[in-house]
């Protein structure tokens, strides 16, 4: 299990939409506010929606290790969590219009939602790589 390269992606991916809970992504003031506030910052948690996805991809990925004997469901659940970081990137996009950008900025860590669903793609290309040596020694025997 451990061997595998696809668990170290699912569990980075498990790890890192963890921890968007807590790193911003985008801080600023919102357009809405009457009264300046101060800084808003744009995490995961900001957003019911944006929370539910999160915490979504994280618990798929993490489930999915598991499933190492199953590889077609490891698959289709990580086709499931692709699909729901996608889902997340978009979010954060429409949340992010939602404050006056003049006076705010993409912050560094910005960078952890856009790798969640590269490292999927990782995993998946690591699962599609080991469904295909099982196939094809299945063909030899």
């Amino acid at each position: 299990m451990i061997q595998r390269l696809q668990t170290i992606w699912l569990l980075l991916v498990s790890v890192l939409s963890f921890l968007t809970l807590q790193t911003s992504v985008y801080s600023g003031h919102r357009i809405n506010d009457i009264v300046p506030k101060p800084m808003i910052s744009l995490t995961a948690s900001y957003n019911p929606l944006l929370n539910i996805t999160s915490v979504a991809v994280g618990v798929i990925a993490f489930i999915t290790i598991f499933l190492f004997k199953n590889r077609k469901l490891q698959m289709r659940l990580s086709f499931l969590g692709f699909i729901l970081s996608l889902i997340t990137l978009l979010l954060y996009y429409w949340q992010s219009k939602s404050f006056i950008a003049e006076e705010s900025s993409i912050t560094i860590t910005a960078i952890i939602p856009v790798l969640i669903p590269l490292m999927i793609v990782l995993a998946i290309r690591g699962i599609w790589k080991d469904e295909r040596l099982v196939k094809s020694t299945d063909r030899i025997r």
